[in-house]
């Protein structure tokens, strides 16, 4: 078994061999901040934190570096239009991104550098391109001449001729339409707060080399994985690799790894809701409004369910059917509990949820919560265990090891039923050998989840209400009815079923109590 990644720059998977043996070093290129984040701006923090903790599962020491935006001409735009100034709204818009961020359990990032505080990185980067004479001044703007590097397009695998459409202002004249800014002279109109002092005036910095900038500023010139969305392969990741490894003669990043977009799936959005407007809506919906909507584990493990280089279908319908999904956890956690009087996750041992504490990853039969104590059941675990690596290492395949967490999660329910734990009277103050294969099986189940983020503490309160109020009230309607079927007033008992179920609520009998969820 041996970790493998795809490369955007080589177009194929390639054994992972880091630069320096036994230390990772990651940069994923972060938010913009002049607007609320959105659900793609989720996506590839969610991704990379789940490979972070895979990579330290592994034995790797990560260095785990994501960018903030805050120079740039969107946010100069939209602090005018809301008559702000760059730095209120870049803090304002920052704040509601790490609140998300802790919200999604997105806990691994290391450093968080912002563009502003970087800029005499980016000045003395600049100057080295023209020392090198990568890049030449024109009425205070800086462009790199994109005629003197051999190579440019090779990420992208574009012509030069066809490099247009930059998300660069220009006021100076350029050489070549496909030259690109590296740092923009500043306008009387600009705010002062987004003029910075420099050999060629004062002005702020490109876009494209704020990253190199800080990149080599926390990674050094070579590092190993260069993350983000396929939409920026071109131009942003083709301008860094050009001015990286122009200014240093060395590669730049090792490998680069681009998750897919975030995409509306219209065909799965009800007529009443596939206007336009209730398309852009759902397109922009922001991370808050998406998190006081779903739980944070719930948007989590709907990324992680697709691979991340393919696209990610958003609707109602495909974020119900995670919810589905992820409940079939949920409930044999709560099953497992009920059985046996404890919560597996008290058996889940230790070195398991830990983003940033490195351990190496033993056989499953060295595992302390593999101790099942039950042959089929220690069997199916290793068949989980072995899929679940295998899937980690063929290029982070999330949705293989959360399929085989599934196929797992089937298997313990099997063996409860086979050996009939759920019948009245099962002992929970001394459960027998049965009831406790199936509790350290499901701790093992949640142990190799949270190598991914999933399970990182129990299910909170049911949701509906604060205090669990809708629990309350369902607890009361299961009561009605225990006590309508005692009558044997059966009519009536199933006309509440019925009708909970038209709600979209599910009761489920058991021995002796009634459970419900919400579908």
């Amino acid at each position: 078994m041996g970790l493998t990644v795809y490369n955007t720059l080589s177009r194929k998977k390639e054994p992972f061999e880091p630069v320096t043996p036994g230390k990772v070093g990651i940069y994923l290129c972060g938010p913009t901040v002049y607007k609320p984040s959105h659900i793609g701006h989720a996506v590839g923090p969610i991704i990379f934190d789940a490979i972070k903790r895979y990579l330290v599962y592994r034995g790797y020491e990560v260095t785990w570096v994501v960018n903030i935006t805050d120079v740039d001409d969107k946010l100069i735009d939209e602090a005018r239009r809301q008559g702000t100034s760059t730095l209120v709204l870049a803090e304002r818009v920052t704040k509601d991104y790490m609140e998300a961020m802790a919200r999604l359990n997105v806990s691994g990032i290391d450093i968080m550098p912002k563009a502003s505080e970087h800029i005499p990185d980016i000045v003395a980067f600049v100057q080295r391109l023209i020392d090198k004479n990568f890049a030449y001044t024109s009425n205070g703007d800086v462009y790199f001449d994109v005629t003197k590097d051999d190579d440019y397009g090779k990420l992208s695998n574009r012509r030069i001729e066809d490099q247009t459409g930059q998300r660069d202002l220009q006021s100076g004249e350029k050489r070549n339409p496909a030259d690109f800014a590296l740092w923009k002279a500043a306008k009387e109109s600009e705010p002062d707060e987004v003029k910075y002092d420099s050999p060629w005036g004062k002005g702020r910095p490109g876009w494209h080399i704020e990253c190199s900038a800080m990149a080599m500023r926390y990674l050094g010139e070579t590092f190993d994985i260069h993350g983000g969305g396929i939409d920026l392969i071109f131009p942003h990741h083709e301008n860094e690799v050009a001015q990286s490894e122009s200014a240093t003669g060395k590669p730049f990043a090792k490998w680069w790894m681009h998750n897919g977009l975030t995409r509306v799936n219209t065909k799965k959005i009800s007529k009443s809701d596939a206007s336009p407007e209730m398309q852009a809506a759902l397109t922009q919906m922001t991370l808050h409004n998406l998190l006081d909507e779903y739980p944070g584990e719930l948007i989590r493990f709907f990324v992680l369910s697709t691979h991340y280089r393919r696209p990610i279908e958003y609707s109602s319908e495909e974020i119900a059917g995670k919810r589905k999904g992820l409940d079939t956890f949920y409930r044999l956690f709560q099953r497992v509990e009920r059985i046996c009087g404890e919560s597996p996750y008290t058996r889940c041992g230790d070195g398991f949820n830990s983003a940033s504490s490195p351990s190496h990853a033993p056989e499953p039969q060295a595992l302390t919560c593999a101790k099942i104590g039950n042959e089929a059941m220690a069997t199916a675990y290793t068949t989980c265990f072995e899929q679940f690596m295998l899937s980690m290492e063929d290029d982070f395949n999330t949705a293989g090891a959360i399929a085989a967490l599934f196929d797992f999660a089937g298997a313990i329910n099997r063996h409860i039923e086979q050996e009939n734990l759920e019948k009245a009277g099962a002992s929970k103050t001394s459960p027998g050998d049965h009831a406790n294969a199936a509790l350290n099986a499901t701790a093992c189940l949640i142990a190799l989840a949270q190598l991914i983020g999933v399970f990182l503490e129990p299910q909170k309160e049911k949701a509906g209400s604060e205090d669990g109020l809708a629990d309350k009230a369902m607890q009361v309607l299961i009561q009605v009815r225990q006590h309508l079927r005692k009558k044997k007033d059966f009519e009536s008992a199933d006309l509440i079923r019925d009708l909970l179920r038209e709600q979209k609520i599910t009761l489920e009998d058991r021995a002796g109590e009634t459970e419900w969820r919400a579908e």
